[in-house]
C-alpha cells in the first residue's frame, strides 16, 4: 500500500507477518497464534477480524506497541499475563502473575463435573477461580466456595466471579485445603499442585512467571492428593463426587488413593489428547 506521501504504508497483514517472524526467531512455539492475539489486543478487535482487516493500514504507534508487548512474550512471559486474561470454557477470565494460568486441559474437569447435577460445590486451591466460576456460570442455581492459601489469588477469583455474574453465589476463603471449611457439599473439585520438585527445572520457561506453590508441592507431586482424598468424605454428602485434575502419569496412583479413602465408582478420565487428566470418585451412600 502506498501512502499519500508516496511512502510504503504498512498494513495489518504486514504487521502480523512481522510479529510472526519476530516470535519464530525468538523460539516461541506458536508464533502465528501469539502474533494474532497480540495484534488484535493492540487494535482492540477480536482476533478473527484480522483477516477482514488484512489490507487496512496499520498505524506506526500501534505496531510499536505490539513490539513492546511482543518483547515480553519473547522473554517467555505467558500471553495471558500480557493480555490480562484468557478465554476459558467460553468465557474471559482475568489472569495475573498471582494465579495459575488456566489450561485448556482443565476444561476436561468442567465437562466431567457437569455431567451430573450438583447444588453446592467446593473448589480447593481455586486460584483464578476458573473451575468454580465456570461451574456456577453453567449451573444457575448452584452455589460454591473457593479456597486458596493466597489472598492475592482469591482477589483475582472474586473479580472473575463478579465479572461472570456469579459473585452472589460464590464465596472465597483463605484456607489450607479444608481448614476452616464448614458443611458438606455434593461436589468437590480441585486442580492442585502436582508437579514433583525434581521436575521443576525441566519445565517450560513460561512457568517461571506463575506462582510456584500452584505448580509444585515441593515433594513428589502427590502430597495434595493425599490430603484431598483422605479428608474429602468428611466434607461430602452421601453420593457426593470428588474430582481432581492430575498429571498424565498420575492416574493409577491417585485412583488408588481414592479407593483407599472409601470412594466408589473411581475412574480416570482422559483429555482431548487422550492423556489421563481427571480422577473422579463417589462417596458411598450411608
Amino acid at each position: 500500500m502506498i501512502g499519500r506521501d508516496g511512502a510504503v504504508a504498512l498494513t495489518v497483514r504486514d504487521g502480523l507477518a512481522g510479529l510472526t517472524r519476530y516470535f519464530r526467531d525468538g523460539g516461541i512455539e506458536t508464533p502465528g497464534t501469539d502474533a494474532r492475539l497480540l495484534l488484535a489486543h493492540v487494535l482492540q478487535v477480536e482476533p478473527g477480524r484480522l483477516i477482514i482487516m488484512a489490507d487496512d493500514p496499520l498505524k506506526e504507534a500501534a505496531l510499536e506497541r505490539a513490539y513492546v508487548l511482543g518483547a515480553r512474550r519473547r522473554d517467555r512471559e505467558p500471553m495471558s499475563h500480557i493480555l490480562g486474561g484468557r478465554e476459558f470454557y467460553g468465557r474471559w477470565l482475568e489472569v495475573t502473575g498471582d494465579v495459575l494460568d488456566p489450561r485448556p486441559e482443565t476444561e476436561t474437569l468442567i465437562e466431567a463435573a457437569l455431567r451430573k447435577p450438583f447444588n453446592e460445590v467446593l473448589d480447593l486451591g481455586t486460584g483464578s477461580g476458573a473451575i468454580l466460576v465456570s461451574l456456577l456460570a453453567e449451573k444457575g442455581e448452584a452455589t460454591g466456595i473457593g479456597t486458596d492459601l493466597s489472598g492475592r489469588a482469591l482477589a483475582v477469583a472474586e473479580k472473575n466471579a463478579e465479572a461472570l455474574g456469579v459473585g452472589e453465589r460464590a464465596g472465597f476463603l483463605e484456607s489450607d485445603w479444608y481448614a476452616g471449611v464448614a458443611g458438606q457439599f455434593d461436589l468437590i473439585v480441585s486442580n492442585p499442585p502436582y508437579i514433583a520438585a525434581d521436575e521443576m527445572p525441566g519445565l517450560a520457561p513460561e512457568l517461571a512467571h506463575e506462582p510456584r506453590m500452584a505448580l509444585t508441592d515441593e515433594a513428589d507431586g502427590f502430597s495434595a492428593y493425599r490430603i484431598i482424598a483422605q479428608e474429602a468424605p468428611e466434607h461430602l454428602l452421601p453420593n457426593g463426587r470428588l474430582m481432581v485434575e492430575i498429571g498424565p502419569t498420575q492416574g493409577a496412583v491417585v485412583a488408588a488413593m481414592f479407593r483407599e479413602a472409601g470412594f466408589d465408582s473411581v475412574e480416570i478420565l482422559p483429555d482431548l489428547d487422550g492423556r489421563d487428566r481427571v480422577v473422579a470418585g463417589v462417596k458411598p451412600r450411608e
